[in-house]
C-alpha cells in the first residue's frame, strides 16, 4: 500500500500571509561622495558615447557639405556655361565683322 506522507509546512509565504521584513538602515552619503560619484558617472557615460556622437556628427557633417558643395558646384557651372557662351558668341561675332571688313583681294 502507497502510504502517504504529512505535508510539510510551506516555507515560501502565500498571499493571505503577513511578512515583514526588516531592513538595515542606509549607509548615510555625503554630498561630496555624491558628487563625486555623479561626475564619475556622467564620465564613463560620456567616454562610452563619445565614439557615437562623433560619428553622426560626421554624418551630418558629410552630408550637409555635400549638399552645400553640389549646389556650390552647380552655380559655378550655370556661370561658366554662360560665360564660355557669351565668349564664344563674342568671338564668333568678332571674326565675321572682320571678315567682313575685309578688303577684296582678288
Amino acid at each position: 500500500m502507497i502510504s502517504q506522507a504529512p505535508m510539510a509546512e510551506p516555507k515560501v509565504p502565500v498571499l493571505t500571509d503577513v511578512v515583514t521584513e526588516e531592513r538595515a538602515p542606509r549607509p548615510v552619503v555625503d554630498a561630496a561622495a555624491l558628487e563625486a560619484l555623479a561626475r564619475e558617472l556622467e564620465r564613463a557615460v560620456l567616454s562610452r558615447l563619445a565614439p557615437e556622437v562623433e560619428r553622426v556628427i560626421q554624418e551630418k557633417l558629410a552630408r550637409t557639405l555635400s549638399q552645400a558643395l553640389g549646389q556650390a558646384l552647380e552655380g559655378v557651372r550655370t556661370e561658366l556655361t554662360v560665360s564660355v557662351t557669351r565668349m564664344v558668341r563674342e568671338a564668333v561675332a568678332a571674326s565675321v565683322a572682320q571678315a567682313l571688313q575685309l578688303p577684296d583681294t582678288e
